[in-house]
């Protein structure tokens, strides 16, 4: 295991902003007609892999929902950003095109971007609908970012109102009197006030769990499915979640499967808390709260579940479940993601996919070959039958379940602001690509041996560090 011959120098691919030149406009695009299966698409921002309890690194985590749902389908065990954070993973998931060496990643769809959503208005088909409360999708929160636009294509979108960064109520502020209560004083910040207070009042009415975003997100998307099921056509449902992001807030009785007791009311974090400031102890706690939030997520995700069971769609319905990445939760002293530690606690996301014609023999498969979130729109072009002239990134991720391939490619590579990764399926390998700040690379894992990534052998192994860093840089140097 001590060198990856045939990954370095020679692994080398054409840049994302050279393939763009050579693609049609949507004018031109072609299709085949559809197989007549329906589609949901699941979402969870901010789902770590390792929460899912089936996957057995963490026991106490309760998931019965998806775990359920990886038993019927099949689990893609090693599926990586291509770009991150959140509007860049979107834009890659939504256009099956790699962002790796464009810039900037954070930024609307382009003009020549053609999206899922707007392929499957080619066919004349489809109905398509996005249920979805994450609030950069539809709006700017901030005077300096455009509006993202990400709707385009869809027949119709309903914005979940509120979310964090929401520019939603603005009154009465008097409504809202206790937000020192729900973060140790050690680490709030003035920033960090603001946006608490701003949570706090878009949640004010909050009474009941059913309040919360992630039931909100999943009745309406029960509500659009009630509403179309009997359209001529199938659908395509986009459900995009912003929860398990922060502030980690689930309803008590969730909280409470973790931790009975703590201080303070309804223990709240987001960005623009002092980092440095935060305990061992303050940690143990967040990740409580994050797994309490996981949990919630996953029991509304069944509710949603049920409901496509009593429409009678579950024998004609296809639902893929994933995330846009993860996030820190401790590691090498790191709470929520931050790129200087570009592992696979927030590259690496969950992808389950159930197909309701599959093989019984496919149930509860799990893949190990890599995958990217470039391969998402290709895949699920190829489940619902469709061909297009559209060039893609990505490739069918669903061939390895069939059979009809083993792998897709040799390695995957994650560009997280100035920082890079790249997966192989022995090694995980980051450092910091623009030379500023080196952050906590370089470092390298042996996922085999190391699956945690929780020791950095790239003294030891520094032949195939020096490949990976190869691969790293020529990807994600921009120019």
């Amino acid at each position: 295991m001590g060198s990856i011959a045939g990954l370095g120098a020679g692994a080398a691919f054409p840049k994302p902003a050279e393939a763009r030149k050579k693609r049609i406009t949507f004018d031109e695009v072609e299709v085949t007609p559809p197989n007549g299966i329906n589609m949901i698409v699941i979402i969870s921002d901010t789902f770590r892999w390792d929460y899912l309890r089936f996957n057995g690194v963490n026991p106490r985590i309760q998931t019965p929902n998806l775990d359920t749902l990886a038993g019927n389908g099949v689990s893609f065990d090693n599926c990586y950003a291509d770009s991150l954070p959140s509007i860049p993973a979107r834009r890659v998931m939504h256009t099956g095109n790699s962002l790796i060496g464009i810039n900037p990643q954070w930024a609307p769809l382009l003009d020549d971007d053609i999206t899922l959503a707007q392929i499957l208005n080619k066919t004349h088909a489809f109905t398509t609908g996005i249920v979805s409360d994450f609030v950069f999708y539809f709006a700017p929160t901030y005077p300096y970012l455009p509006t993202f636009s990400f709707n385009q294509g869809f027949d119709g979108f309903h914005w979940i109102r509120g979310n964090v960064h929401d520019s939603y109520r603005t009154g009465p502020r008097s409504s809202v009197t206790d937000a020192e209560k729900h973060c140790p004083a050690h680490y709030m910040s003035d920033s960090l006030r603001e946006r608490l207070f701003r949570y706090l009042l878009d949640t004010r009415d909050f009474r009941s769990e059913d309040d919360f975003f992630a039931a909100q997100v999943c009745r309406s998307a029960a509500r659009w499915l009630t509403d179309n099921k009997d359209n001529e056509g199938p659908f395509l449902l986009f459900v995009d979640m912003f929860d398990p992001h922060e502030p980690w807030d689930a309803p008590p009785r969730f909280t409470k499967m973790y931790r009975k007791n703590y201080q303070g009311d309804r223990y709240l974090i987001d960005y623009d808390a002092l980092l440095d400031a935060i305990t061992g102890e303050d940690t143990a706690i967040l990740t409580d709260h994050y797994a309490a939030e996981v949990t919630y997520v996953d029991h509304c995700i069944g509710q949603l579940l049920d409901t496509v069971k009593s429409l009678k769609l579950w024998d004609n319905t296809i639902i893929i479940f994933s995330s846009d990445h993860g996030t820190h939760l401790g590691e090498m002293g790191c709470v929520m993601k931050q790129a200087k530690l570009c592992n696979s606690a927030v590259a690496r996301v969950p992808l389950i996919i159930r197909h309701p014609f599959m093989d019984s023999g496919l149930r509860g498969k799990r893949i190990e070959a890599l995958t990217s979130h470039q391969d998402f729109t290709p895949t699920i072009l190829g489940m619902l039958g469709i061909e297009t002239n559209v060039s893609f990134d990505g490739y069918d991720m669903w061939d390895m379940a069939t059979g009809a391939k083993k792998t897709l490619r040799d390695f995957v590579v994650t560009n997280y602001g100035g920082y890079g990764s790249v997966h192989t399926p022995d090694w995980h390998y980051f450092q910091n690509i623009d030379n500023e700040q080196a952050g906590f690379g370089p470092q390298l894992y042996d996922v085999v041996a190391d699956r945690a990534e929780t020791k950095n052998v790239v003294t030891k192994h520094s032949g195939v560090a020096e490949e990976l860093k190869k691969i790293v840089i020529a990807a994600c140097k921009t120019g």
